[in-house]
């Protein structure tokens, strides 16, 4: 693919910025930058004013950033939008340097170019990022790896089931851990195949990895992830809440939905098993009872 692509560039409040990506990532943008106090820009990018974030999204035609920008110009009104052509040479590289290794309890995850300095003694795991979302590095992700470890530590060979794979992150560090039988489910076709290709170079090639929805999926399983948003978790919860025999980690929720969807689960016959919070994010436990 060549030529222009166009990149919406957004200044906000920092406090709206974990939203507005969530709605971006919602939209499927072709790649997403964010600069925050967490994220500095590189040398000789701008930078936001004190007080805000910068994120900026790319889309492969015009037409659907102008599109994108009237929707979140109505959920964001403090929000200041530019949109100008930009050569995708220009950041198919760049975004690389924004990309952050995690290391969560026995873990390590990291894209190829961060492989040589993770240490010795954690599970290394390489996600090659493309155009899945699930590196690691994004609250929600980490939230839900915390939750892999802790349960597999205590129950080793335990079944997962990963809904909503992305990149596979989740289901290949199961693996990695101990866990018994792993499935990792997405229902869009280029994030399985990257799921696919992310399981064989992680030395885990026996994941089920399909686009097939959770009540296609045979049996129930000791631990069930769901990293999505979540208006699809509210949607799925009929789905997903019978392939649940033990526990339910929820992720991909901002604090202020955590009521609407533990109360779609609640009303499947689960039973609430704890949260954790990182920044607006919240992890949200459910348990069979």
């Amino acid at each position: 693919m060549s030529g222009d692509w166009f990149s919406l560039t957004i200044d906000l409040p920092e406090g709206d910025a974990e939203a507005l990506e969530a709605q971006l990532h919602d939209r499927g943008v072709a790649g997403l930058e964010v600069r925050d106090r967490e994220a500095p820009p590189m040398p000789g990018v701008r930078g936001p004013a004190p007080g805000e974030a910068i994120v900026v999204a790319y889309f492969e035609d015009r037409a659907a950033a102008e599109e994108a920008q009237a929707e979140l110009a109505g959920s964001f009104p403090a929000a200041r939008f530019s949109l100008e052509p930009v050569a995708q040479q220009d950041w198919s590289q760049s975004w690389k340097s924004l990309i952050r290794a995690v290391e969560l309890g026995r873990l390590w995850v990291g894209p190829p170019w961060l492989a040589d300095w993770a240490p010795a003694d954690k599970e290394r795991i390489v996600i090659e990022p493309k155009m899945a979302f699930g590196t690691g590095d994004h609250p929600t992700t980490s939230l839900c790896l915390e939750a892999v470890d802790e349960y597999l530590r205590a129950h080793p060979g335990a079944s997962v089931l990963d809904v909503g794979t992305g990149t596979g992150v989740l289901a290949i560090a199961a693996r990695r851990l101990g866990a018994g039988r792993c499935v990792g489910v997405d229902n869009d076709p280029v994030s399985v195949e990257l799921a696919k290709e992310n399981a064989v170079a992680n030395h885990t090639p026996e994941i089920e990895l399909s686009g097939k929805t959770p009540a296609e999926i045979e049996g129930t399983f000791d631990l069930v992830l769901a990293n999505i948003l979540a208006n699809t978790l509210v949607e799925l919860a009929p789905q997903i809440a019978p392939k649940v025999k033990h526990k339910l980690v929820l992720a991909g929720v901002l604090v202020h939905q955590k009521n609407q969807v533990e109360g779609a689960y609640i009303a499947h016959g689960l039973v609430p098993d704890g949260t954790k919070t990182m920044g607006e994010w919240i992890r949200i436990d459910l348990r069979r009872p």
